[in-house]
């Protein structure tokens, strides 16, 4: 497996294999790959990573910034994280989070959000903090990780392309 930056004429197989992933799942609104095109198009794509067997594209992740009290402090969102349904449960999402944190690191990142199951994201040192929460969110999903410096504390916002209908 290899993970790489995503390219332009990725960008279709990403939709199809967000929209496989998160068919059925009683989580999802099915708006993910919309989401992804709203941040690509947007230029909002911090990174939009790809693992690729065999020249394939088996599975993504994007990280794109988020604020805090409506300010850029250099934290991140992550998400949406997709595999294909029959690969999934096979490392390869754990593998992109992970190269995706690295780059984040490496950035200088503070920090990274998300919302996700409690018991997933923690092996990656995501914890729930009630000093840093988004509105709305359902309880114990929004979590976060500091990579760099202090914590900010606040209320955490998306970039709009995330309120897709």
């Amino acid at each position: 497996m290899h993970i790489r930056l995503e390219r332009p004429e990725d960008a279709a197989t990403i939709h199809a294999l967000t929209d496989a992933a998160f068919d059925g799942m009683p989580f999802s609104d099915q708006t993910e790959a919309r989401v992804i095109e709203g941040l690509r198009a947007a230029g909002a794509l911090t990174f939009s990573l790809v693992a690729t067997e065999a020249d394939e594209i088996i599975g993504h992740v994007a990280f794109s910034p988020v604020t805090v009290n409506g300010e850029a402090v250099g934290w991140y969102g992550l998400g949406p994280v997709s595999v294909w349904p029959a690969r999934q449960r096979s490392g390869i999402g754990q593998a992109l989070i992970r190269d995706g944190l690295q780059r984040l690191r490496a950035l200088g990142a503070g920090g990274c959000v998300l919302l996700g199951a409690p018991a997933y994201y923690r092996r990656f040192g995501f914890e729930n903090d009630p000093g840093l929460y988004e509105v709305g969110a359902p309880p114990g999903a929004f979590q976060c990780l500091t990579l760099n410096g202090p914590r900010p504390r606040g209320e955490v916002s998306f970039h709009p392309a995330f309120n897709v209908v």
